[in-house]
C-alpha cells in the first residue's frame, strides 16, 4: 500500500527518480514518465484511451466523450468514491479516480463534467490493511462517460480539449504510484505535461451527412442524459451504495435495469419498515379490522385496499415534500418539532379510546368524526395513513440509502422511490387482505373480540403517552444536554396496565384452564417487562456520553481523540435499539470507556440547531447514524445500521491513523 501522506514525503526522491529514468513520452500526447518509477506507475498495469462519438458535430449539437481505462488482470482502481472499510484506514489514504476535462480560454466546447457516468463498481477482496475484506472497485474494461456540448454560435473549424485522468491501480495487497495529480492534490510530477488530447470538428450541418457505425462502447451512455441536462434537472448521483450490518452492494440507477433493482431495494426498505419498533405494535390492530371482514372477501379486499391508498398517500406526500420544499430534507424531519409530536400524540390518544368503546367513554361527535372505525373504508385509509406517520421516525435497513439518493434526484424520479417505499410498507396488509383465510380464527365478535380491541387500545395510549412525552422533552431540552426521559414511565406504565387488563379480563370471561393459564403467564410477563423497561430506558446506560456542541468537538479533536458521533432522538426508535444492542455491547463499551477516545451524542429531540447543522455538514439525511472520527477529525467510518464489530474495527483504524 502507498497512502498519501507517503506519496507527500516522497516527492523530493520521486522527482528526482523521475529526471534520471525518464523515457519518451507515450502516445502522440502522453505524459514522460518513469518506467518503474518507485512503486511503479499505475499506468504500467492501466491502459488509457479516449474516444469521442461523434467526431464531426454541428453547431449546437451533443456528443460523448469516452474514457476507456482498461486494467490488467487482477488489477483494479479506486472508484470516484471509495468506500473504505475501516481496516484499510481512510479513503484519504487513497486515490480515487477522477475526470479533468480543460478545454482552451474561449472554445466553443462545454462539458459537463458534473453529468459524467461513472460504471458501476464491482467487489474484489484486498488485503492492503493485512486482513483480507471485500471492496468495490473499478476494473477490467472501465468506460466512464462524460457528456459535452458545442456552442450554437461555435465558428466552423477544428477545436481541441484536454482530458487528464487521475487514476491509482493496485492488486490484492498492494497499491501502486497514482497518475499525475492537479498541483496541490498530491503527487502533481509531470502534470502539465500530462493528458490526452482531443479534436472536435464543428461543421455545417448540411455535411454532415450520415453517421457511421457508432463504437459498441458507447451502447451503455445513458440514452436520456442530454434531455435532462438542457431540461435543467437534478445532477445526477455516482452509484448508490448500500450497506447493512455489513452487507454493502452498489446499484447504478442510470441505467433501466439499476432503477428498476434501486426501486425494488426502496420497496424492501418499505417492507422492513414493518418489523421496525415504529410500526410493529400497530400491526395486530390492523389484522383486527381486517378480521371483522374476513367471511366476506370483497370486503376485506376493499379494506385492504383503502389501507394501502393511506400508506401510500403518506409516503408521497413525503416524496413531493421533499422534491418541492427546500427546507424539507428527511422524511423523520417532522418529528424535530415538539408541536407535531404533541399534535400526533393527541391524535392517537383519540383513536386509542375510540378503539371499539374502550371503557365505555364517550367522546364528541366533532371527535368521533374524524376517528372512524378502522374496518372501515375511510378509517382504513386514515389508519394507513397513521401507520405511514408512524414508520417515519424509523429508517429500515437499505431505505436510507434509497430517500438519500431520491433526494437529488428528479421530482418524478423522488416519486417513484417513494412510492415504492409506500408500497412495500403495504405489502403486508394487502396480502391478508387478499388471502383472508390467513386471519380467519381471529375472533370478531364477543368477549374476546372485545377484549383484544381494549388491549389494543391500552397499546395505543402507551403509543399516544411516548409521542406527548417526546413533545414535551423537545420543548425542554436545551442545546449540549440530554432530554428528559421521565415520560418513559408514563408509556410503559400504560403497557404494565394493558398486561393486568389482560389478565384480569381473561379469568372474568372464561373458565378453562388453558386460556387462563396462557394469557394470565403473557400478562403478568407485560408488567414485568414494562418496569424492567422503564428502569432501563431511563437510565443514562454504561456510556458516559458527552453531549454535542461544535465546541465540545473541536476540544476533542484538538487532543487528537477519536470521537464516536451517534446521531439520535428521542422519537427514532431504531437509534435506541441499535444503542441498547450495539453501542451498549460489552466490548464496544471498552473501548468507548478507554482513553483516547470521546463518545459524543448528538440529541435531535428538538430544535436542535447546531445538531442539524453538523448532521448536514457530514452530508447526512436521516438517523440513525453513527460517525467515527480519528484524531485529525478525518472521517473514518459512517453507518445506519452497523454491527459491534464493525465499530470496533473502525475505532482501531482510527487509533492507527
Amino acid at each position: 500500500m502507498f497512502p498519501r501522506h507517503i506519496f507527500i514525503l516522497a516527492l523530493p526522491a520521486l522527482a528526482l527518480t523521475a529526471a534520471v529514468t525518464a523515457q519518451p513520452a507515450i502516445g502522440p500526447f502522453g505524459p514522460s514518465r518513469a518506467s518503474q518509477a518507485a512503486f511503479g506507475d499505475s499506468r504500467d498495469r492501466v491502459s488509457v484511451q479516449v474516444l469521442v462519438q461523434p467526431a464531426r458535430v454541428a453547431p449546437g449539437d451533443d456528443f460523448i466523450l469516452a474514457v476507456v481505462l482498461d486494467h490488467d488482470e487482477e488489477w483494479h482502481t479506486h472508484t470516484n468514491d471509495p468506500q473504505v472499510p475501516a481496516v484499510l484506514g481512510s479513503s484519504d489514504d487513497y486515490f480515487a479516480t477522477a475526470m479533468h476535462v480543460e478545454v482552451p480560454e474561449g472554445s466553443p466546447i462545454v462539458p459537463f463534467e458534473n453529468w459524467v457516468q461513472w460504471p458501476t463498481p464491482h467487489v474484489v477482496e484486498v488485503a492492503f490493511g493485512g486482513t483480507p475484506v471485500d471492496y468495490a472497485v473499478f476494473g477490467g474494461e472501465t468506460i466512464i462517460f462524460i457528456p459535452a456540448s458545442v456552442s450554437p454560435d461555435a465558428p466552423l473549424g477544428s477545436t481541441t480539449l484536454r482530458l487528464r485522468p487521475v487514476f491509482q491501480a493496485c492488486d490484492a495487497t498492494s497499491c501502486m504510484m497514482p497518475t499525475p495529480m492537479p498541483p496541490g492534490t498530491g503527487p502533481s510530477l509531470g502534470w502539465d505535461d500530462y493528458g490526452y488530447e482531443v479534436t472536435i470538428e464543428i461543421v455545417d450541418p448540411s455535411t454532415l451527412g450520415t453517421a457511421g457505425d457508432a463504437d459498441s462502447r458507447f451502447a451503455t451512455f445513458h440514452g436520456d442524459t442530454f434531455a435532462r441536462i438542457h431540461a435543467g434537472d437534478s445532477i445526477p448521483s455516482g452509484p448508490v451504495v448500500f450497506d447493512a450490518f455489513g452487507l454493502a452492494f452498489t446499484l447504478d440507477a442510470g441505467s433501466p435495469l439499476g432503477l428498476t433493482l434501486l426501486l425494488a431495494v426502496a420497496a424492501i426498505g418499505g417492507f422492513l419498515l414493518n418489523l421496525t419498533p415504529c410500526v410493529l405494535p400497530v400491526i395486530p390492530i390492523k389484522i383486527m379490522g381486517l378480521a371483522h371482514g374476513a367471511g366476506n372477501r370483497r370486503r376485506t379486499l376493499v379494506l385492504g385496499a383503502w389501507m394501502t391508498l393511506g400508506v401510500l398517500s403518506l409516503w408521497l406526500a413525503l416524496g413531493l415534500a421533499i422534491a418541492t420544499v427546500s427546507e424539507f430534507t428527511a422524511t423523520n424531519q417532522l418529528f424535530q418539532y415538539p408541536a407535531f409530536n404533541l399534535t400526533l400524540g393527541a391524535f392517537i390518544a383519540v383513536m386509542a379510546v375510540g378503539m371499539g368503546g374502550l371503557f365505555a367513554v364517550q367522546v364528541p361527535r366533532s371527535i368521533a368524526a374524524i376517528n372512524p372505525g378502522h374496518d372501515s373504508a375511510h378509517g382504513s385509509f386514515l389508519f394507513g395513513v397513521m401507520t405511514g406517520v408512524l414508520s417515519t421516525p424509523c429508517t429500515a435497513p437499505f431505505m436510507g440509502a434509497a430517500i438519500a439518493w431520491a433526494a437529488s434526484q428528479s421530482a418524478v424520479l423522488t416519486l417513484l422511490t417513494f412510492t415504492a417505499i409506500g408500497m412495500g410498507m403495504a405489502s403486508p396488509y394487502l396480502m391478508l387482505s387478499a388471502f383472508p383465510q390467513l386471519i380467519e380464527r381471529m375472533p370478531r365478535a364477543g368477549a374476546a373480540s372485545e377484549l383484544i380491541k381494549q388491549l389494543m387500545g391500552l397499546l395505543m395510549l402507551a403509543a399516544a403517552a411516548y409521542f406527548l412525552g417526546v413533545g414535551a422533552s423537545g420543548l425542554a431540552q436545551a442545546e449540549g444536554e440530554p432530554p428528559s426521559r421521565v415520560y418513559l414511565w408514563v408509556v410503559v406504565a400504560c403497557t404494565a396496565i394493558a398486561g393486568a387488563w389482560l389478565a384480569w379480563r381473561t379469568f372474568r370471561i372464561t373458565t378453562r384452564t388453558g386460556p387462563r393459564l396462557t394469557w394470565g403467564v403473557l400478562g403478568l410477563a407485560m408488567i414485568v417487562i414494562s418496569a424492567g423497561a422503564g428502569e432501563q430506558l431511563t437510565d443514562k446506560g454504561p456510556i458516559d456520553w458527552t453531549y454535542y456542541t461544535a465546541d465540545r468537538l473541536a476540544d476533542a479533536t484538538a487532543g487528537g481523540d477519536v470521537v464516536v458521533l451517534e446521531f439520535t432522538a428521542e422519537w427514532c426508535l431504531n437509534c435506541k435499539l441499535l444503542e441498547q444492542t450495539v453501542l451498549n455491547n460489552e466490548a464496544v463499551v471498552a473501548l468507548l470507556s478507554g482513553d483516547g477516545v470521546t463518545p459524543m451524542k448528538i440529541d435531535l429531540t428538538g430544535r436542535n440547531i447546531s445538531g442539524n447543522e453538523k448532521l448536514a455538514e457530514l452530508g447526512g439525511l436521516r438517523i440513525p447514524l453513527l460517525v467515527i472520527l480519528d484524531g485529525s477529525g478525518d472521517e473514518i467510518f459512517r453507518g445506519d445500521f452497523y454491527t459491534a464489530t464493525q465499530v470496533q474495527d473502525a475505532i482501531a483504524a482510527a487509533r492507527e491513523n
